[in-house]
């Protein structure tokens, strides 16, 4: 099955430019793109249910919301969108880091969602800034990917340039679907690459690409990918 990937920080759907919430730009963002499943990252779950409102404006059947902490009184965390159906998906925390220094840190989590044709598993995080929080995430990451006997598509923002230590165990277990070199942030004069989507070596790659689209304060990172029957 060839089907079309996209990871999105949509930064609490803010556009870049007017600082507005503008949800009708970050589906519009999507839908250009012709992005059939799609991991957000940095989303509100209600007031309203961000990840509901693109859906609908997609016209996409399924979505998924996946709690990592109360942000304004309000859920806050990742979301999963897709044209396709999953049959289970689940939200995992990431155990928080032990309080021994000044480092700010958010509590973190990880959607897992398990397909069914074909089949396959997509996982989709959003790791902190805080070096603990950091190698706390890729423990968890790292632990489900020896869970997984499908293949397997992880994406999201994961703070960390290609060159960082703590990120090369993804480097050496999956394959990068683009070039690390590409700066995914910020949106406008992009420096670094920090948004990543990774495959098992079973997944064929047919295109990629980080969007020259200025939405969000993240460029949307696309891939083709075809999934084995």
């Amino acid at each position: 099955m060839i089907a079309t990937f996209m990871t999105f920080n949509i930064q609490s759907c803010h556009n870049y430019h007017t600082r507005e919430i503008d949800i009708d730009l970050m589906a519009e963002t999507i839908q250009s793109s012709r992005a059939e499943i799609i991991g957000l990252n940095e989303v509100y779950g209600a007031d309203p249910d961000q990840a509901e409102e693109i859906a609908k404006r997609l016209g996409y059947p399924y979505h998924y919301f996946g709690q990592a902490i109360i942000h304004r009184d309000r859920p806050y965390g990742n979301a999963i969108i897709s044209k396709l159906p999953w049959k289970e998906i689940e939200t995992i925390p990431i155990p928080d880091p032990v309080r021994d220094t000044d480092e700010y840190y958010e509590s973190r989590v990880v959607i897992r969602a398990r397909f069914e044709k074909p089949d396959f598993t997509l996982i989709t995080t959003h790791f902190g800034l805080a070096k603990s929080e950091q190698v706390n995430a890729m423990r968890t990451v790292l632990s489900l990917l020896d869970e997984v006997k499908t293949p397997i598509v992880l994406m999201g923002d994961f703070n960390m340039v290609p060159d960082d230590a703590k990120i090369r165990p993804l480097f050496e277990r999956l394959h990068i679907t683009y070039n690390p070199k590409i700066p995914s942030f910020p949106s406008v004069s992009p420096q670094r690459r920090i948004d990543y989507i990774f495959v098992s070596p079973d997944i064929e790659v047919i295109a990629a690409a980080i969007v020259s689209a200025v939405a969000s304060d993240h460029l949307p990172h696309l891939a083709v990918l075809n999934i084995p029957e």
